[in-house]
């Protein structure tokens, strides 16, 4: 693997991850569906209140208060990704960084002598999306070129310039913390059929495609015989994308209450 490509994988798990963060905090809130419909990505346009819990106490979950989480394992998943990339953060800092005391740019590791619980975290108590941009900053090398003073000196470069062997183990820490988050989401590469709910407009089979670099689509096993105002794919399925899933939802939703 060329160093390029270690460092482009690397950035694209982190920044999935800050990407998707919101929603594993959404998910800590809400109870795990049994059969994973609607899609997890629609959430934000079918339930009420998301701002609220999108805007509250964004310490670390390792130091909130939790009375009552409706979803222990996205809870779990969420200390578990924190916790890989907080080591990574200590452990990069502890190899490259060289800033003086009070620069914003630092990493602090733990002070156990520090007075209160957010203080003895240090960096952590920014939380998660700070350790991803720190750690991002590190990979790609920024800020290690000799600094200007204003009086015309040269000092040196806040970090060091990553080794090899450094970039290799954020790429792995990145990447197992991105699997980790997405699986926890299920948006990762995966085809799930939609139990108990056959299209509105066949009675077809639909199935929930999700990806980790797009958004899902649902498609109907009955083919070009099925009216769905919606195009077919490449094998002929009737299929709806991001921009139709809204209605999909509703239609189902509508066909579920006739029934009822």
């Amino acid at each position: 693997m060329s160093y390029a490509q270690a460092v482009g994988e690397t950035v694209r798990a982190l920044r999935t991850i800050r990407r998707q963060w919101a929603d594993l905090l959404l998910a800590i809130e809400t109870p795990p569906a049994a059969d994973h419909w609607p899609p997890r990505q629609l959430a934000h346009t079918m339930r009420e209140g998301d701002d609220e819990l999108l805007v509250e106490d964004r310490a670390p979950l390792v130091l909130r208060e939790h009375p009552a989480p409706l979803n222990l394992s996205a809870l779990d998943a969420g200390r578990a990704v924190e916790r890989l990339l907080f080591d990574l953060a200590d452990t990069l800092a502890a190899a490259v960084q060289r800033t003086e005391q009070g620069d914003p740019r630092g990493w602090l590791s733990r002070d156990p002598n520090a007075p209160d619980s957010r203080r003895t975290a240090g960096s952590r108590r920014h939380g998660l999306h700070w350790a991803s941009v720190w750690v991002e900053g590190r990979v790609l090398d920024e800020d290690t070129a000799p600094e200007h003073e204003l009086d015309g000196a040269i000092s040196a470069p806040p970090f060091e310039v990553l080794p090899l062997h450094l970039l290799h183990e954020a790429r792995r820490t990145a990447q197992i913390a991105e699997g980790r988050l997405l699986r926890t989401l299920r948006l990762d590469q995966r085809t799930t059929p939609v139990p108990d709910r056959p299209c509105p407009w066949c009675g077809g089979k639909l199935t929930l495609h999700t990806t980790p670099d797009g958004p899902p689509s649902v498609t109907c096993s009955t083919g070009n015989d099925c009216t769905a105002p919606v195009p077919l794919d490449s094998r002929g399925r009737r299929v709806w994308g991001w921009a139709d899933l809204v209605a999909l939802v509703g239609a189902l939703a509508a066909a579920e209450s006739i029934a009822a």
